[in-house]
């Protein structure tokens, strides 16, 4: 299992590098070609949700993003460090942070929607998004 681990300030210029970098890996782990574009906005609506996450709740910490080739597959973590909501807790009620979890709803969707295996889990401790891809054997060319 081979696995290519990226961290970036949370800042929205570095999710374009991301988004990139994820892109170049999903292609070389035998990623279907058709497929790299859902990869690629995938990853980053994973990463400007954990940028949004960091920078509202002004966390210094980079995101970051694992790149994770497995046998018939291929993987995407986008962690943050950002405190999410337990269930059952009540929040304050704020408009602000209405509107922050409507949006976060939004780009979870988005990602549901592009990225058939999708794993969220979320805590006091931060958000982890797992995105997982089928990936062709691959084909050497003869000798």
């Amino acid at each position: 299992m081979a696995t290519v681990e990226l961290r970036f300030s949370a800042l929205p210029e570095h999710v374009r590098t991301a988004r990139l970098v994820a892109a170049a890996v999903a292609r070389r782990a035998g990623v279907d070609e058709a497929v790299l574009d859902e990869v690629r906005l995938a990853v980053g609506e994973a990463c400007t949700r954990a940028v949004g996450l960091h920078q509202h709740v002004g966390i210094t910490a980079p995101v970051k993003v694992a790149l994770i080739e497995e046998e018939k597959q291929f993987s995407i973590e986008v962690g943050d460090e950002a405190p999410h909501a337990v269930p059952g807790v009540k929040t304050s009620g704020d408009a602000a942070d209405e509107l922050e979890a409507e949006e976060d709803e939004m780009g979870l969707a988005v990602i549901s929607g592009l990225v058939d295996d999708v794993e969220v889990t979320a805590g006091e401790d931060g958000g982890l998004i797992r995105m997982t891809w089928p990936t062709a054997p691959a084909v050497l060319p003869p000798i």
